[in-house]
């Protein structure tokens, strides 16, 4: 038995639920004795334990087995009756006053709201544009040569010269010995032996690299380096050290000719470097438009964050902050870091758990009124894209096909593409180009 539905608030409610003892006796000892008929205690054989035997073993177990299997069901029943929709888990206590004989719990909990979403068509959205241009593509094969660098002996005549003069300079691969002191007292970490780097990269401090710059094979330098503020070395930080650098060893950069070989080191089996370049702005336009997407799907996003009006369950935003949690926990692990004892404090997610949770019930909404889900031809379609840039498409499609998991994924980036391309057919939209640099160098997500 289940009293009204009280409100407690724009999103919660409560429900008293009451049950007569009996009842709870009767089907623990009904699941006492089907317990009992394959009990083991010692001196007895199997199912012929007494009963109260298994009572004292197991009937804590099944008591609060009974209770929640009679709490959730007359909890749904109620819920039911009354027509909500429950938002996340209810919080069931019991009350401390009942009338003899008769067990009651409250059950609190919040409902989905609801959601208005304004006039899209008045709505101003501005999307993104960007084009590859040789000059992008000059720029990714400079990149793709810097991956494939070998240093030689500068100074030394070989296969591809000598270097140049034997004197350290931005691009050159330096090895050096240095030790650091504070005050005259060395200090820990400021030392080194055979120290590797690439003068120019910025992987030493600019005072460092300067310092190296010049300096030829033996040669020594005294400089002093003020480490910043903000050093993560915090107990250095703030403080200026002498630091003393001896250049051991000095290389200079080959980087490898665009030609036939540099081609077919790409893939290109025939060498030929017009279509290396053709397959690499294949590939840059396929990114690019990835990244145009995801902007131009974050800007609807937030429009629609802004015109839609609603209460978040805040019990949703609970577990999707546990969920986030969680994720950063995993990745964190799966790259070596050990999180046992790292606080993952709640307050760090809350702000994107709650942005999720709204833009999750936004959209239901629309996909709901319009009926935007994700066609099995657009599921497909969208595989079929993913599986171009392998070498064996079939196999990726086998890959999503297989588990209902990952093929809920492409689901659900479809179903958000459907939402999208809707919002942007209704509004008013404006569209602005973009440089290539800028948009590879975000990340936008929705």
């Amino acid at each position: 038995m289940a009293t009204a539905v009280e409100t407690l608030g724009k999103l919660e409610r409560r429900i008293t639920i009451s049950f007569p003892l009996t009842e709870v006796r009767a089907e623990v000892e009904k699941r006492l004795k089907v317990q009992a008929k394959t009990a083991k205690a010692p001196g007895f054989r199997p199912g012929k334990v007494p009963l109260k035997m298994v009572a004292a073993q197991y009937g804590y177990q099944i008591e609060t087995e009974v209770l929640n299997d009679k709490v959730g069901r007359a909890f749904n029943d109620a819920a039911n009756e009354a027509q909500l929709r429950v938002a996340g888990f209810p919080n069931i206590e019991p009350k401390q006053e009942s009338p003899a004989g008769v067990l009651s719990f409250d059950a609190t909990f919040e409902i989905y709201p609801e959601v208005v979403i304004g006039d899209l068509t008045t709505v101003e959205i501005e999307t993104v544009k960007a084009d590859v241009s040789d000059a992008e593509i000059d720029k990714t094969i400079e990149i793709l040569r810097k991956q494939r660098v070998h240093f030689h002996t500068k100074g030394e005549a070989g296969e591809h010269g000598d270097g140049g003069e034997a004197v350290a300079a931005n691009g050159d691969r330096v090895t050096v010995d240095f030790v650091g002191s504070i005050d005259g007292v060395e200090f820990p970490g400021g030392k080194a032996e055979d120290y590797p780097f690439v003068l120019g990269e910025g992987r030493m401090l600019p005072e460092f690299e300067a310092a190296t710059v010049g300096l030829k094979v033996g040669e020594a330098k005294t400089f002093p380096l003020a480490f910043p503020e903000d050093y993560h070395g915090k107990d250095v930080a703030g403080k200026t050290a002498s630091f003393t650098i001896t250049l051991k060893k000095l290389e200079w950069a080959h980087l490898p000719e665009v030609d036939g070989e540099f081609a077919k080191s790409l893939g290109v089996a025939d060498g030929d470097v017009a279509k290396m370049r053709d397959d690499i702005k294949v590939n840059l336009e396929r990114e690019v438009a990835g990244r145009v997407k995801a902007r131009n799907k974050e800007a609807v996003m937030d429009a629609l964050v802004k015109t839609a009006t609603l209460d978040v369950p805040q019990s949703l935003i609970a577990q999707d902050t546990e969920r986030l949690a969680e994720m950063t926990r995993q990745d964190m692990a799966q790259r070596g870091m050990n999180v046992k004892d790292v606080p993952f404090p709640p307050e760090l997610f809350a702000e994107k758990a709650e942005r999720r949770v709204r833009l999750g019930l936004i959209l239901s909404q629309l996909v709901g009124e319009n009926n935007l889900q994700a066609q099995p031809e657009q599921v497909k379609a969208q595989i079929e894209d993913f599986a171009q840039s392998y070498e064996d498409p079939r196999e990726v499609l086998k890959y999503y096909y297989s588990d209902r998991r990952r093929l809920a994924e492409v689901e659900a980036l479809v179903l958000e593409e459907n939402v999208v391309n809707y919002v942007l057919g209704l509004s008013k939209t404006s569209s602005k180009a973009i440089a290539f640099d800028e948009l590879m160098g975000s990340n936008a997500q929705a």
